[in-house]
């Protein structure tokens, strides 16, 4: 007869903290950052990979955290929106530039949606040369896997711009 692992204890560095946690092998990384972790501004939306509320960086790159599994992201770096922000070195932190961008732009109304558009916008921001002028088409590629039911989107795609303009002014 074979054993099988119901629980596995998995290491993931999490906003730049090394953290370890005992999860059940089929618990998504969503509910393991949330329940496990104590990490809720990771928000599960659909809880099928649609909406985008629960995308976090898994080595760099936006994932759906409630289509992978915890145990999937054993040895790796996981970023959430509690990471996006930067210490000040005064005890307080400086907000990333998307999301000082969605603040000053009003890109948000009820906030659900919004640790999932940070996310995937600060990855694709980060990634991009920002010597290059930011087209329609990249922002509309940046937002376009997300879903907002109260903006329009507008205010979220004028958010992108503002935050690339900003980010190609002081690098980070």
């Amino acid at each position: 007869m074979t054993s099988v692992d119901t629980e596995r204890t998995i290491t993931v560095t999490v906003n730049g903290v090394p953290r370890e946690a005992t999860v059940p092998v089929r618990r998504l990384l969503s509910d393991a950052l949330r329940h496990d972790l104590g990490l809720t501004g990771t928000h599960v939306g659909c809880e099928h990979g649609v909406c985008g509320a629960c995308t976090v960086l898994v080595d760099g790159d936006p994932v759906r955290s409630c289509l992978l599994l915890a145990v999937q992201v054993d040895g790796h770096e996981v970023q959430t929106v509690e990471g996006l922000a930067r210490d000040d070195g005064r005890g307080g932190q400086i907000l990333h530039p998307v999301q000082e961008a969605f603040r000053e732009c009003h890109a948000l109304q009820c906030g659900f949606c919004t640790p999932g558009f940070l996310m995937t916008i600060a990855a694709g921001l980060e990634k991009r040369d920002n010597a290059v002028e930011l087209t329609e088409d990249e922002v509309d590629d940046m937002v376009g896997g997300n879903l907002c039911r109260c903006t329009g989107y507008a205010n979220i795609k004028k958010a992108v711009h503002h935050a690339a303009a900003t980010m190609k002014d002081s690098p980070r």
